[in-house]
């Protein structure tokens, strides 16, 4: 008895290949919801989950305000090198491109397990786990870092060589597309393995690196037409998102 009441426990051990999130939504979906719906557990008898799925919804509870937090330091981090409030606001845009990049490119490898099992693509399925949001807190140290190319060499074009705002975009674009299109295929070609030809024990991370991959692969693409138009857009207004940082002496 707990509380005066009489209680029963029922241990649930999920198979090792279904994930906690996947296990606890079931359990809830189709036992605790469906059969009171069903009429097979009356109204009177409560029934809780508990156990592991405490520290589930915790632990992600955790890794979302570890998420603002990561993106607010990466923000003054920015604004320490830039020394300015506004600029770094355009580099920080990339990272929400880089987070819908990222579940487009999941709900597209979950598609494509759903529609052609027949070729042997069933076990791309993947869900939405704890492993898998972790790949959120790598995106944003990776998806800011080509923005950073262009914007830097853009505005020392802009200031210390005189071009005029479209000129400095333009010289910052073509100077920068190489590198970036470097460090976006090869981090891309390295983790396709882990999503498209998982193998034993690496179920776990595939989630990870698709966040990742996709995520940096639409940021990437996006970093070469979004992101420049508008710093452009910025540099011909003349005028700054904001005041500099003032400056010590």
């Amino acid at each position: 008895r707990v509380n005066g009441e009489r209680t029963v426990t029922v241990q649930i051990v999920p198979p090792r290949e279904v994930p906690l999130e996947t296990a606890v939504e079931r359990v809830r979906n189709e036992i605790v919801l469906g059969m009171k719906a069903n009429g097979e557990v009356p109204a009177t008898v409560n029934m809780s989950i508990s156990g592991a799925s405490d520290s589930l919804a915790t632990t992600r509870a955790a890794l979302t305000g570890n998420f603002v937090v990561a993106v607010l330091i990466a923000y003054l981090l920015l604004v320490a090198v830039f020394s300015h409030w506004g600029y770094p606001l355009v580099i920080m845009l990339s990272i929400p491109i880089g987070v819908s990049g990222g579940l487009v490119g999941l709900w597209l490898l979950n598609l494509v397990g759903a529609v052609m099992p027949s070729i042997g693509l069933a076990g791309f399925t993947q869900p939405f786990d704890l492993i898998t949001m972790l790949g959120f807190l790598v995106l944003i140290g990776t998806v800011v870092n080509n923005p950073i190319l262009i914007v830097e060499r853009a505005l020392r074009n802009h200031r210390e060589r005189a071009q005029d705002a479209r000129s400095a975009v333009l010289e910052a674009v073509s100077a920068r597309v190489r590198p970036i299109m470097m460090s976006m295929i090869t981090t891309v070609i390295g983790l396709s393995p882990l999503v498209f030809f998982p193998g034993s024990g690496t179920e776990l991370y595939r989630g990870l690196g698709a966040i990742v991959m996709f995520g940096l692969l639409i940021s990437s693409l996006v970093t070469l037409t979004l992101i420049p138009s508008i710093l452009l857009l910025i540099l011909e207004r003349g005028r700054p998102l904001a005041t500099p940082m003032p400056r010590e002496g």
